[in-house]
Formats: structure tokens, sequence, C-alpha cells
């Protein structure tokens, strides 16, 4: 049985970097560090890299986990997918005042592609984070919005609908 999402994964050129950034910009914590070397060849099968080589952080925002990859081998390179192009396009992060959001993160030099805005029922924009990534920040309004935000891990989730 799947019970739902526990993370999902970029890669970066510089690790530490990232995680900084992540850190002081959107609040993560550091929860984990790892890698693998050139010679483990079970690794190398999965990542459909064999003879690869990184070193990863696991960071966390409330219950939601992103692993950072940087590949020591072979090297990656940065690709800018536009909205449009297939694949995983963005990373939402749920904000309880979007205005203060995006003054502080335009503060800290995020560039967005433009100033929240919306229907009554929300407000998102979309900016980029240091690798280019496109991190979508949103704000729902309405209470009985069809996919509002489900809570923290300090407050009870709502009952399931099922």
């Amino acid at each position: 049985m799947i019970c739902g999402v526990h993370h999902l994964a970029v890669s970066t050129p510089d690790l530490e970097r990232f995680v900084d950034h992540y850190q002081r910009w959107y609040g993560f914590e550091r929860v984990a560090d790892g890698g693998w070397e050139a010679d483990n060849e079970r690794i190398g099968r999965m990542v459909q890299l064999p003879g690869s080589a990184a070193h990863y952080a696991m960071i966390r925002l409330d219950r939601f986990y992103i692993e950072v990859f940087q590949y020591l081998e072979p090297v990656g390179t940065r690709t800018d997918r536009r909205m449009c192009d297939h694949g995983l396009i963005h990373l939402c992060l749920y904000v309880d005042d979007i205005e203060a959001e995006y003054a502080r993160l335009s503060a800290l030099g995020m560039d967005f592609h433009c100033p929240p805005g919306g229907p009554d029922t929300m407000q998102a924009t979309y900016g980029r984070d240091c690798d280019g990534n496109v991190v979508e920040l949103l704000q729902v309004i309405a209470p009985d919005h069809p996919f509002p935000f489900l809570g923290t891990m300090d407050q009870a989730a709502p009952p399931s609908s099922k």
C-alpha cells in the first residue's frame, strides 16, 4: 500500500551551496548526509550510472524531504527547462503570508517571474532557486479550496474524505 510522498530529489553542482540556500531562504534543516564511491555496483545499477560517485544530503521542511545529490562522477550539466518541458517542473512551498515571503525572498536575491497574484481563492508566484529550479510560493485563501494546505506535524490533519 502506498502511504504518501516521502521526498523528491535534485542534483546540484554544489551540495553545500544548495543546502545553505534552502536552509537560509526556505527554512529547511539538514537531517542526514551520505554518498557512495565509484565501486558501488548496486547503486551504479540503481541510478543507471555505472561507476558513478556522489555525495548527498537529506533536508527537511516539516513533513517534506528533499534529497540533494552532487555527482562527482559523472559530472552533470545544467539544463534550463521551460515550464512546458516534460518532467518535474517545480517545487511548491506553502506560505501563510505570500506578500511577506515574496518581499523577504526578493531581498535575499530570489529572482521571481512576477509578483504574487491569482483568484480570490489563492495567491501564487514562481521564482528560481540558486540552481535555476522553479520554486512556487502558494497561499490558499478560501477555506473550501479543493486543495488546501493540510497542516504541519504540529497540527492535526483534517479527516480523509474517503
